[in-house]
């Protein structure tokens, strides 16, 4: 568990901590009151934020070419909304006491970790990046205790609250900074089930390009290599919000099977083929705010 350090208490870090104390305070509002807000905010993000509208609304119409430009602005709309929604989904996620976290999802395969432990094998936990990441991930640990990754913060105070209310209610977990390779094998190879998202573009790490939605896309080989140095089974799940908004659905997927193969370009694309399928299933929650076709194969133009 993250502890307070004495330097983020410096009267430098006040206005954070001013800032996230009236976070604590909406968060404590009634789920549907919150929710109701996150979409009234959706609607200002779509006048205010003219470039985050325009990754939205191009990785829409790049994936969906299929759609009306009707069906098109809809969706792009409900990302929106679903987007600031989860504002308020993280803060339920990382403040929200076990009792009311409890009573908001249904989860499905819990056994197929439970095989995974009881053989004392690791898991690459393949996660996705659908708006409320942060609150699916907390459901399913109170479930079975899991290692998250994330990313460090240049604010102490915010980066000692994200990882405080990412490890609470987890019994042993652990956050990993996402660039900690070693760390994520060791625990690993001690059995334990690691967060890993792999779908965005990280243009620091190895990448080779194959296919998202029918486009070349930069996507990093480190599923594969975590599976391997790490002696471990690739395990999806998904959580979607519902469509009443009245709770989560956690899924956990049985394991990839001949996972992986040794060919960094057919590892690649069959966990692509696999998101892209459960993306499909609920796409107007998935994080389209993310240039996730930014890097582009030698000689191709800039998608944006």
């Amino acid at each position: 568990m993250a502890r307070t350090t004495p330097h983020i208490l410096h009267p430098r870090y006040w206005p954070t901590w001013i800032g996230l104390g009236l976070w604590w305070l909406v968060i404590q509002l009634p789920r549907r009151w919150q929710l109701a807000l996150g979409r009234q905010l959706g609607g200002l993000v779509m006048k205010r934020a003219k470039r985050r509208r325009h990754i939205v609304e191009r990785n829409i119409a790049l994936c969906f070419p299929e759609l009306s430009p009707e069906e098109q602005a809809r969706m792009v709309r409900a990302n929106m909304d679903s987007t600031m929604m989860a504002l308020f989904e993280t803060g339920m996620a990382w403040f929200w006491p076990k009792w009311r976290l409890r009573k908001l999802y249904t989860l499905e395969g819990i056994e197929h970790l439970e095989q995974a432990k009881a053989e004392n094998q690791g898991v690459v936990l393949l996660a996705m990046h659908f708006t409320h990441l942060d609150l699916g991930a907390k459901l399913l640990s109170m479930q079975h205790s899991i290692d998250g990754l994330y990313r460090p913060h240049k604010n102490p105070v915010y980066d000692w609250v994200q990882r405080r209310g990412r490890e609470r209610h987890v019994q042993g977990g652990f956050t990993i900074p996402r660039n900690d390779i070693r760390t994520m094998v060791r625990r690993l190879r001690a059995g334990r089930a690691v967060w890993f998202a792999p779908d965005q573009n990280y243009t620091r790490q190895y990448h080779v390009f194959v296919p998202f939605f029918g486009i070349q896309a930069a996507t990093i080989t480190s599923t594969a290599q975590l599976a391997r140095l790490g002696k471990a089974k690739v395990i999806p799940f998904t959580h979607y919000r519902r469509a009443d908004n009245s709770g989560y659905d956690v899924k956990i997927y049985p394991p990839l099977e001949n996972f992986p193969l040794g060919d960094e370009h057919q590892d690649a694309a069959r966990i692509n083929e696999f998101i892209e399928a459960r993306v499909r299933e609920c796409p107007e929650q998935y994080m389209w705010v993310h240039r996730r076709f930014k890097t582009r194969p030698e000689g191709e133009p800039d998608l944006y």
